[in-house]
C-alpha cells in the first residue's frame, strides 16, 4: 500500500476480479472467524486496508471505468484511482470532484466525503454519488441509492468504509475541460503576511475558484522552506484572470506557475510530494476561522520541521460544499472555513 509506515501481514489476500469474488472472500473470512480489511486504492494513510493475520479483500484489480456522456454519469469499480477516473471522464470533457493527489483511490476518498479542487463549484465527491453496488457483511449484494436503501445511502456518503464492501460507484459528472491552475511560491519569511492576505482574499471568491495555502518545502530536495498558494479556477479564462489577479499580484513571489491546464493534470501537481512507499503520519482538523494566533503558531512550528517532505496545508471550504445541510449526508463539515492538514512525510525508517 502507499504508506511505508504501515507494516502488517494478512493471513490471506483475496485478489478480487468480480463482485462474486468479494462475496466468496467474505464468506471464507466469516467461516474462519478472521478479521476483514478492504483495500481499494491502498492510499489511506492510517493503513486500514491491511489487517494483521486476517483476510484482506483487495479490489486493486477492479479498475474499470465506464462513462456515459449522454447522461453525464460514470460507473467506476472500487479499485480505480482518481488518475484512472479523471482520464476516462476527461476524454468527454466531464469530471467530478476528486483527489488533489491523483494516486488516491476513489473508494475510501468518496466514502469519507472527498474534498478537492471542484468542491466550491460541485460539492464533495460524496455529494455527487448517485448509487453504489455493495456487498454486506452477510454476503448480500445490494444496489444502493436514495430510493432503494436511503439510510444506507446516507451513511455511505461520508460515513467511511464500515458499512460493507463497495464494489462500484456511480457518479454524477459535470462539464469540466480546461481549468486555470498552478502554484505561487513565496519566501518562507513572507509566510505570516501571505497567510493573512490569503485569509482575507478568499472570503468572497466565486464558487469556481479554490485556493489552498501551505507551508511547504521546495520540490528540488534542497530543504528550503516556502509559503505557497495552490489555485484552481474552473470557470472561463477571462473570469479566472480577473479573479486570480490579486493572488498573482501580492508580494514578491519566487515562482508563479499558473495557467491553463487540463483538469486531470491539475490533480497531478502535488503527486511528487507524496511518493509511494514514503513514511506518512498525518493529522487534520477543521479550524474555527483562521486567526492570527493560528497563523503565527503554524509558521513558528514549521520553521523547526525536520523532514524536507512535511507540510502544513490549509484547504478552503466554500461554495457548493457549504450549501448542503449538515444532516443531509454523513459529512457534517458544511461551514465555510478551513481544513488544517498536517502531513508528516519522510523516507528514513
Amino acid at each position: 500500500i502507499h504508506n511505508g509506515l504501515v507494516d502488517r501481514r494478512p493471513a490471506l489476500i483475496v485478489r478480487c476480479r468480480t463482485t462474486a469474488d468479494v462475496v466468496a472472500g467474505l464468506e471464507f473470512a466469516r467461516s474462519a472467524g478472521l478479521e476483514v480489511s478492504v483495500r481499494g486504492g491502498g492510499h489511506n494513510v492510517a493503513g486500514r486496508a491491511v489487517t494483521d493475520g486476517g483476510v484482506m479483500i483487495s479490489l486493486a484489480d477492479m479498475t474499470d471505468v465506464a462513462v456515459d456522456p449522454a447522461s453525464a454519469t460514470a460507473v467506476a469499480q472500487a479499485g480505480a484511482t482518481w488518475a484512472e477516473l479523471n482520464t476516462a471522464t476527461g476524454e468527454h470533457g466531464l469530471a467530478v470532484t476528486g483527489g488533489a493527489i491523483s494516486t488516491t483511490g476513489i473508494a475510501g476518498f468518496t466514502l469519507g466525503g472527498g474534498l478537492g479542487w471542484l468542491m466550491g463549484k460541485h460539492g464533495l465527491a460524496a455529494d455527487n454519488l448517485l448509487a453504489v453496488e455493495l456487498v454486506t457483511a452477510a454476503g448480500e449484494v445490494l444496489e444502493v441509492d436514495a430510493g432503494s436503501h436511503p439510510d444506507l445511502f446516507w451513511a455511505l456518503r461520508g460515513g467511511g468504509g464500515n458499512f460493507g464492501v463497495v464494489t462500484s460507484f456511480t457518479y454524477r459528472l459535470h462539464p469540466v475541460g480546461m481549468v486555470t491552475g498552478g502554484l505561487i511560491a513565496h519566501p518562507f519569511e513572507a509566510a505570516p503576511e501571505l497567510l493573512r492576505f490569503y485569509r482575507d482574499a478568499v472570503a468572497d471568491v466565486s464558487d469556481e475558484l479554490t485556493v489552498f495555502a501551505g507551508l511547504v518545502h521546495a520540490p528540488d530536495g534542497s530543504g528550503a522552506k516556502l509559503a505557497a498558494l495552490v489555485v484552481c479556477h474552473a470557470g472561463d479564462p477571462d473570469a479566472a484572470e480577473r479573479e486570480l489577479a490579486p493572488f498573482m499580484a501580492f508580494g514578491s513571489p519566487l515562482m508563479t506557475q499558473v495557467g491553463p491546464l487540463a483538469y486531470p493534470v491539475m490533480n497531478t501537481l502535488l503527486d511528487a510530494g507524496y511518493p509511494k512507499g514514503a513514511l506518512n503520519y498525518w493529522l487534520s482538523s477543521f479550524t474555527q476561522g483562521l486567526p492570527d494566533a493560528l497563523i503565527d503558531t503554524a509558521v513558528e512550528r514549521f520553521a523547526a520541521v525536520p523532514s524536507p517532505m512535511s507540510a502544513i496545508l490549509l484547504e478552503h471550504f466554500h461554495g457548493a460544499v457549504t450549501r448542503v445541510g449538515p444532516s443531509e449526508t454523513a459529512v457534517p463539515h458544511r461551514e465555510a472555513g478551513w481544513n488544517l492538514l498536517i502531513p508528516s512525510v519522510w523516507t528514513d525508517p
